[in-house]
């Protein structure tokens, strides 16, 4: 059974929904000076790798840094500023791979203005909705649903904070409350982010079409070449392979590598296609130019998986993902699911897999996909009750996942 880690492309869309200064007109010449300018608030931007640098965006990245560095020297704390600043940390968080860097940096930014007392209501509504969306990305999903619902009570009509409550909800397994609130914010703003939620959620019920169908809607809702469409582009892509459609899934990543030439996910979603085929040293080449772009750890992970496929060694890659998700652990991020894939796929360590797994399944038992693989480890550790039980809670939402329904198929003939 291959078991190669499901990237849960909903809640990387979640890092999409936070709100830019633009929309919320933030109006740079009516903000007060607080307090003296302190040098010790410097936040460095890390250079991009020249290969992702995309030509005007990375140039934009840098004058608004820039910018938003110069206000903060000459005001001492300016909010405004410190939020801007954060919500540029997501982005390059998100581009280049520098989690461990760019989140902490952000909670730091968005806390420091949070925490002061008597804060503009617009200013308390956005660096709670950038908040939210760190906690997610952090995997602390929890806390993210508690700082959405307090950014909510501020702003219930706004279609951002609707797409932030979405994905906690689904991450929770609270499924009709995320139904509830993807179909608020639809009705609030009909794009591309509240489409590319819709797509997910008709997924985990089952109705592959209609994700289909939905994404689409989010592309064309979408710019050509913007990072935002190019990631809806993404997220078809990997439907169409997961679910057998290989042939389309290639031909989506070609169209985005010409829209962005070194977009590392596109690269490393052709390694799937060609490896999917059977084209096992073009699916190699692929991965090793994916992470010659950026040092993804879902990039060794698959690769890893490739060569365990192909009896070759694997081991030396093992022990650079455990290093890289110590770093990112370390760093904040909550990586149960990651280490317990690595430890149950690659080094069939069930039992330590399973003591991962416990951990969130704590945290959010209803979740199909901690199910799906409690479900895997329990039939591998041979205690078929649990393994039923957890298949079960699996199958709630009759999502046609080929994971799933492989784990399905394996517990019924064992």
């Amino acid at each position: 059974m291959k078991n190669t880690l499901k990237i849960n492309k909903l809640l990387l869309l979640g890092l999409l929904i936070i709100v830019s200064a633009a929309v919320l007109h933030i109006d740079w010449k009516t903000e007060v000076p607080v307090g003296l300018a302190d040098s010790s608030d410097t936040y460095v931007l890390l250079q991009r790798p020249q290969v992702i640098q995309a030509g005007i965006e990375w140039t934009q990245v840098q004058e608004k840094w820039t910018q938003y560095q110069e206000k903060l020297s000459a005001t001492g704390n300016s909010h405004k500023a410190k939020l801007a600043l954060a919500e540029l940390c997501v982005q390059e968080a998100r581009v280049t791979g520098e989690h461990g860097y760019y989140y902490p940096m952000a909670l730091e930014l968005t806390e420091s203005v949070l925490t002061t007392p008597e804060i503009q209501s617009d200013l308390l509504f956005y660096g709670l909705t950038l908040k939210a969306g760190v906690q997610l990305s952090l995997h602390e999903f929890v806390k993210a649903k508690e700082t959405g619902l307090r950014a909510q009570a501020l702003n219930p009509h706004n279609a951002q904070i609707c797409g932030v409550l979405t994905d906690c909800y689904v991450e929770l397994g609270e499924y009709d409350n995320a139904i509830q609130m993807a179909d608020r914010m639809v009705a609030i703003r009909p794009d591309l982010r509240s489409y590319s939620r819709v797509a997910y959620l008709r997924e985990i019920y089952g109705q592959v079409d209609g994700a289909v169908e939905a994404l689409e809607m989010a592309i064309t809702a979408g710019y050509p070449g913007d990072e935002e469409t190019s990631w809806a582009m993404l997220t078809l892509a990997d439907l169409c392979l997961e679910y057998g459609d290989a042939e389309k899934a290639g031909t989506i990543y070609r169209r985005i590598l010409m829209d962005r030439p070194n977009y590392p996910f596109a690269v490393a979603g052709l390694a799937n296609v060609e490896w999917k085929k059977k084209n096992y040293r073009a699916a190699e080449d692929y991965f090793q130019r994916a992470l010659s772009i950026i040092p993804e750890v879902g990039f060794f992970i698959d690769l890893a998986h490739l060569k365990k496929e192909l009896n070759q060694p694997y081991e030396y890659l093992v022990r650079d993902i455990l290093g890289m998700l110590e770093e990112d652990t370390e760093a904040g991020h909550i990586m149960n699911m990651e280490y317990a894939g690595v430890h149950h796929d690659l080094l069939e360590e069930h039992q330590l897999a399973l003591s991962y797994l416990e951990k969130e399944y704590q945290v959010r038992p209803n979740n199909i996909d901690v199910n799906s693989r409690m479900a895997q480890i329990y039939h591998a550790l041979e205690e078929k009750e649990k393994a039923q039980a957890h298949l079960t809670a699996a199958l709630m939402t009759d999502s046609q996942d080929p994971f799933i329904k492989e784990i399905s198929q394996v517990i019924a003939h064992n």
